[in-house]
């Protein structure tokens, strides 16, 4: 029977981790074709892109290992091997969360008129977008480097006190300082996107219900077309910013509760890791549905092969 279990999450897992990289692969696809053949580029793309591939590189870096442990494949990575696979795991992960928070601060700033022309327009610049990817980057790559002290492989065979086996690699009861310390390093910067993602959902949300009672009074053909624009796009990014609160929510407890059991289940650890590719697999599918040049292009080249098909026919 519990063998049985592992195969219904593992099966779980590789659907999960397929649509996901699918949905995220297509996305990234596209976006660097915008960005790469002088089409029109708008300035979210950059961010949009790198959220893509961060989701992808969430889905590959944590599907593959536990779906290859879950059937049976354990103790595959030595201690290197290890303690890069959860350093990356998590620099990823922060990515995500940074470009998510990113994205609803520059709706925001572009919707609620009291941020300054100033700062609308730097947030425009994709310059400044660059950097600000460019620093997110540079800032989980230095922060999360702690994570290396309490990641080990299970094949060494030194006594370390096990705190959670994943089959491939364990992570350490690690001693009173380290255990403290960079937890709350990682929980201090978790929090401060999560204020300024709930931060600038709130606004967006007043600038929903502002907008609401507007249009009914409004009507202008140039107006409205503009503002459902607009509309749409708020729209999309507050369903990203409450998928990703509550997802990661549910996994901050699940990991607080990790913490306190002195050895986790092996259920515990795979729903963890469900939890943690949740987001990275909803993601694409949301934005897909709502960016109008998604179906453009999908229109436009079967209207092409259409065309195709039928002058060879003819």
């Amino acid at each position: 029977m519990m063998a049985y279990s592992k195969w219904e999450m593992g099966i779980v897992l590789v659907i999960q981790m397929g649509v996901g990289f699918l949905g995220n692969s297509f996305l990234l696809c596209l976006y660097n074709f915008i960005l790469l053949s002088g089409c029109k580029v708008r300035p979210t793309d950059l961010i949009l892109n790198q959220l893509v591939l961060a989701n992808s590189l969430v889905l590959l870096s944590r599907g593959i290992p536990h779906t290859m442990a879950t059937f049976g494949s354990r103790n595959f990575l030595n201690e290197a091997g290890c303690k890069f696979l959860f350093y990356f795991q998590r620099v990823v992960r922060g990515i995500c969360l940074n470009m998510t928070c990113l994205l609803s601060g520059f709706q925001a700033i572009r919707l609620c008129s009291h941020f300054s022309r100033w700062l609308e327009l730097r947030m425009r610049s994709s310059t400044f977008i660059g950097l600000s990817v460019f620093l997110s980057w540079i800032l989980h790559l230095l922060v999360n480097s702690s994570i290396i002290l309490y990641i080990t492989s299970p094949t060494r065979n030194e006594s370390y006190s096990i705190k959670v086996n994943y089959g491939y690699c364990s992570s350490l009861d690690a001693a009173r300082n380290v255990r403290f310390v960079c937890p709350a390093i990682f929980f201090t910067i978790d929090f401060i996107c999560l204020s300024l993602l709930v931060w600038t959902s709130g606004s967006m949300v007043v600038f929903l219900l502002r907008h609401k009672q507007r249009v009914q009074h409004i009507h202008g053909n140039g107006h409205s077309s503009r503002a459902c624009a607009e509309v749409r796009a708020t729209s999309t990014i507050l369903i990203l910013a409450s998928s990703f609160c509550s997802l990661y929510s549910l996994s901050a407890l699940l990991s607080i509760w990790m913490s306190l059991v002195a050895i986790p289940g092996q259920w515990l650890v795979d729903i963890s890791i469900f939890l943690s590719m949740c987001f990275p697999t909803v993601s694409p599918f949301v934005l897909i549905c709502s960016d109008t040049r998604v179906t453009h292009n999908i229109f436009t080249s079967s209207s092409r092969q259409g065309k195709h098909f039928l002058l060879i026919w003819l």
